[in-house]
């Protein structure tokens, strides 16, 4: 087992510690939403959702995937790969070391394997500590193979969506992983695949362009901003003031881009019930 996956898998049982309490903290947490206060111990205990008023903080890959995922199903794929520098960028290969040290992730998605209350799925999961969550060309390579992946094995596809955008350092490299992920899914979903698509505050950019937004059945987080480019960019560019609360979670349901809003601690029932359906060809 080589150190990249011993700390993924270290990281990942620390998580499950701090889900059942058995980490504590004395220290306070400030909610970006409501401006309470409350304990860091309630705050993990909650799922990093706010115990005051339920703001949604964005969580790590690994923690997500071990609040789903059945105990001891977690099989991680492609974690070898990882970012290249195809331009020669500046900087650029420093940067992707410097966040490799800090995070422990290889690049901004992790796919792997596992079970959703015994029913099996493939998963890829964004994660914005890491550039911001935002698509370069490993990111677009492991969603390529995840939608292979489960097209081979017959399994559905649920990806996790968080994302800023396309890696600039990578230039057109990085903006064609728009095409090739969203062909890939396409022929996955046309050999009959599921694919449900799960979207976090915030998804942007290529990613909303391309696969987050190709999904036969569309959740997402309370609260998440959703769209191609920012309420202010786009208030900007057309010279309007846009409609209250336009391109979050809310008003996408109620206007018919999502199928329904899952708060974190429903997200592994809500799945769980969507692959036994699946299983059952949608019969109850």
């Amino acid at each position: 087992m080589n150190h990249f996956f011993t700390q993924r898998r270290d990281r990942l049982l620390t998580y499950q510690a701090m889900r059942e309490g058995k980490i504590t903290s004395t220290r306070r947490k400030a909610c970006p939403g409501c401006g309470a206060e409350s304990s860091a111990l309630d705050w993990s205990r909650n799922g990093q959702v706010c115990p005051q008023c339920g703001y949604h903080s964005p969580i790590g890959a690994y923690y997500r995937l071990s609040m789903i995922f059945d105990p001891g199903s977690f099989q991680e794929l492609e974690e070898k790969l990882e970012p290249a520098d195809p331009l020669g960028f500046p900087g650029y290969a420093e940067k992707l070391e410097g966040l490799e040290r800090t995070t422990g992730l290889k690049d901004a998605a992790v796919s792997a394997l596992g079970r959703v209350q015994n029913h099996r799925a493939v998963f890829v999961v964004l994660d914005s500590r890491f550039l911001m969550g935002s698509m370069g060309t490993a990111v677009g390579e492991k969603v390529a193979r995840a939608a292979e992946y489960a097209q081979r094995h017959r399994l559905p596809l649920i990806i996790f969506s968080a994302s800023g955008g396309a890696w600039m350092q990578e230039g057109i490299f990085s903006l064609m992983q728009m095409a090739k992920t969203a062909a890939a899914i396409t022929r996955f979903q046309e050999k009959g695949g599921l694919y449900i698509s799960c979207l976090t505050h915030p998804t942007t950019g290529g990613v909303t362009a391309s696969f987050a937004s190709l999904g036969d059945i569309m959740l997402s987080e309370p609260g998440a901003l959703i769209g191609f480019a920012g309420p202010r960019v786009i208030e900007q560019t057309i010279g309007e003031k846009l409609p209250e609360g336009f391109q979050r979670a809310e008003y996408l349901l109620e206007h018919g881009f999502l199928d329904q809003i899952v708060s974190r601690g429903q997200w592994r029932h809500v799945l769980g019930r969507l692959l036994a359906l699946h299983e059952k060809g949608g019969r109850p």
